[in-house]
């Protein structure tokens, strides 16, 4: 009995733990399977966020192929950020991406900036060190 309640302990913390997503091919299109794979979720429930969350809107083609645009796998990302990691409801999810707007350039840019800064502060944190030992 007892090594059941610990197994299940153990499978609920590496549900819980946040998962590392693959790197998103430079592509102007997606299919639904290629963003499942890239979201890690199905296909199916790409299909049922499209109901639930106005912001994601594939293009659909011949026999409604549905076709990710870059934007749409960003919210996808996001989407599932929310409601997996961050453990967000379908409502509360949908607050948050009204109330932040998702700019693929501004975060690429953002992260470059982050990094810039960490290797500025590298740097003064050595000048500090060096500026210590000569004294």
């Amino acid at each position: 009995m007892k090594t059941k309640t610990i197994q299940a302990r153990n499978l609920k913390r590496k549900q819980n733990t946040p998962l590392t997503l693959p790197e998103i091919p430079n592509k102007c299109y997606f299919t639904i399977g290629e963003v499942g794979v890239l979201c890690a979720v199905k296909p199916h429930v790409l299909r049922y966020w499209e109901l639930e969350f106005t912001q994601l809107k594939p293009i659909k083609r011949r026999g409604n192929r549905r076709y990710y645009q870059m934007t749409d796998v960003l919210i996808a990302r996001r989407i599932r950020k929310l409601l997996y990691d961050d453990g967000f409801t379908i409502e509360g999810a949908r607050l948050q991406l009204q109330s932040i707007p998702l700019d693929p350039n501004k975060s690429a840019q953002t992260e470059t900036d982050v990094k810039k800064m960490i290797a500025d502060l590298e740097g003064i944190l050595q000048k500090l060190k060096t500026q210590e030992i000569s004294q």
